[in-house]
């Protein structure tokens, strides 16, 4: 099995990713259907038709405009897109005490953030410049993944990150990966975790704080409705001059790495990563 990574160089809207990762995910919905065999089909007819190619599993990477996202159980009360054209920005309760930031201003200034609903697990979360966000686009069958392994899968890959910058991460009871700012203060937050899946097609993913651009707008917030509990970056950690181009690059190689590993092999059901080769926003949408 070959793996696409495709990575975004330059801050990039985040509905333009978002875009990209429903169309990935749809075709592999679509591969789903049409390689699955009609309930009436007998050995003999599902022998007769040529199976088509499995689409390729995805990771994207990218640093997004300003954001915040909120997952299924914060979802606004609309339950659909947040802007109206003829009514005020639909909040749920948890972004309403920063309406301010997510609103033109009276001389017609641009939102600080922009604010999207999306269908991920959890709650509320922020994305932006000096974070580096991973959505993995994946078929978990094919992958040998149960939901809960492609959590640990996508924990496990962030630890292992952080392990070769010599910062040691962990996961908790709550979601994400944490880690220990010393002496004993509670852990802080460096990674967010958040998928949905549909007929075992994954998306969205990790969002990992690399630089300390980030923590202003996490303080604006209660992230993913965990009350007194902070945030924290590599660069805050004293890992400094990191590109995000490398923190993608390794957090892809130790996604095969841990996957190859973990789920292929004797016992596993998983299809091994043999090639993970880059490729471009406009050859996975030709």
């Amino acid at each position: 099995m070959r793996l696409a990574h495709i990575h975004f160089p330059n801050i990039t809207p985040f509905s333009r990713v978002s875009h990209l990762q429903q169309t990935l995910a749809a075709r592999l919905l679509a591969y789903k259907k049409a390689s699955s065999p009609p309930a009436t089909s007998t050995a003999t007819s599902q022998d007769s038709t040529t199976t088509p190619t499995p689409p390729d599993p995805t990771i994207i990477t990218f640093s997004p405009n300003p954001v915040y996202t909120t997952g299924r159980r914060d979802l606004p009360p609309s339950n659909t897109y947040p802007e109206k054209e003829d009514g005020p920005l639909s909040l749920p309760p948890p972004l309403e005490p920063i309406r301010s930031l997510l609103t033109s201003a009276k001389d017609g200034s641009a939102p600080i953030a922009e604010y999207h609903p999306t269908l991920r697990g959890g709650q509320t979360t922020y994305h932006g410049p000096g974070q580096l966000v991973g959505y993995t686009v994946l078929d978990l069958r094919r992958m040998g993944l149960t939901p809960r392994c492609h959590i640990r899968l996508l924990e496990n890959s962030v630890i292992d990150v952080l392990d070769g910058f010599g910062v040691k991460g962990f996961t908790t009871e709550d979601p994400g990966v944490w880690v220990s700012d010393g002496g004993n203060a509670l852990p802080k937050k460096i990674t967010a975790v958040g998928v949905h899946l549909r007929r075992n097609i994954s998306s969205y993913g990790i969002g990992l704080n690399v630089t300390e651009e980030p923590m202003w707008f996490f303080k604006q917030i209660v992230a993913c409705g965990l009350e007194g509990r902070e945030a924290t970056s590599l660069e805050g950690l004293g890992v400094r001059d990191v590109t995000m181009e490398d923190v993608a690059r390794r957090f892809v190689a130790a996604f095969v790495n841990r996957h190859n590993k973990d789920y292929c092999g004797t016992g596993s059901h998983g299809e091994k990563i043999e090639e993970v080769y880059t490729v471009r926003e406009d050859e996975l949408l030709d």
